[in-house]
């Protein structure tokens, strides 16, 4: 096992980013984006979230085309907004930024309510950069329900607006879906990478509303084995540990993956949480994709 230490893992401050987003992969992604191999023609996020690898590679020319998806429609056709008309949306949220100035706390209240009545994706990127930490939350009932911080009225309209106009110019050509995650896996090709990032098993020791929909374990090392069956390269980010105490069990051994630990930094829940615990990741290598990489690294090696 691999462990990456903090001063590995850097971050350009030059990546953009369109939105906070707990959760976000900003800090490992120069680590992940070592294990994509030179010939990646496609890179596939079917848990995009706010995209960060993706966002990353492209940065680095590491990946020609990428694919991100989410089960979380509404998010997902906030990027496509970004991606096609980034201006027409920036000037959505600066509207909205101002009109909340008044009472920024009924403001977000009833904003929240007009989204979960009509998703519209302007009233998403608002509440995003209002809610605490960019910690989204969903009731049993699918609504956005998370609270404000009522400190501040969230980024001001020309950082958001440098935010989506960069993150739309380097995400140019993107594919958008919202859609099941295996079917990412099941239809990748022999020079694609499909970097997954699902929910994590208990990120908290309680009942955990950030995620539109579980994820049952078994059902994911299942699609998981059948990648493997198919010689499909992944990566996967899952448990995580924080000192001591580790959020759910490793993935099956069985599935031949190959782990690393990558030291990332203060736990962005123990931060909500008044702590200062350390989060230490793992990420999975799938075997097809320890294989391409030795082959880079040796050429006489064959599969």
């Amino acid at each position: 096992m691999l462990t990456v230490t903090p001063g590995e893992v850097n971050q350009s401050d030059e990546v953009p980013h369109p939105f906070p987003y707990q959760g976000s992969k900003r800090a490992l992604a120069q680590a992940v984006l070592r294990y994509l191999p030179r010939d990646t023609k496609l890179l596939v996020e079917p848990f995009a979230g706010s995209a960060a690898i993706s966002i990353a590679a492209r940065h680095a020319n590491l990946a020609r085309a990428v694919v991100i998806n989410d089960v979380n429609a509404p998010l997902m056709a906030l990027w496509q907004r970004m991606l096609d008309d980034p201006h027409r949306l920036a000037d959505e949220y600066e509207s909205l930024w101002h009109a909340s100035a008044p009472d920024p706390k009924a403001f977000f209240f009833s904003t929240r309510a007009e989204f979960n009545r009509t998703p519209e994706p302007a009233l998403l990127l608002y509440l995003l950069n209002r809610i605490v930490k960019g910690s989204v939350r969903y009731s049993k009932a699918g609504d956005f329900n998370q609270s404000a911080d009522n400190r501040r009225l969230g980024a001001r309209p020309d950082t958001v607006r440098d935010r989506l106009v960069r993150t739309s110019a380097t995400m140019a050509g993107a594919t958008v879906r919202s859609g099941p995650y295996d079917e990412h896996l099941a239809n990748a090709g022999p020079r694609d990478v499909v970097y997954l990032d699902p929910p994590y098993q208990g990120v908290t020791d309680s009942a955990d509303h950030r995620y539109l929909a579980g994820l049952a374990r078994a059902d994911f090392e299942r699609a998981l084995l059948a990648a493997n069956d198919g010689s499909v390269s992944y990566i996967v980010s899952y448990d995580a540990v924080r000192t001591d105490n580790k959020y759910g069990e490793p993935l099956d051994a069985a599935l031949g993956l190959t782990h690393l630990h990558l030291v990332v930094g203060r736990s962005a829940q123990s931060t909500l949480s008044g702590g200062g615990d350390i989060t230490i990741e793992s990420l999975y290598l799938s075997p097809a994709l320890v294989g391409r990489l030795a082959r880079e690294q040796d050429p006489a090696i064959r599969p």
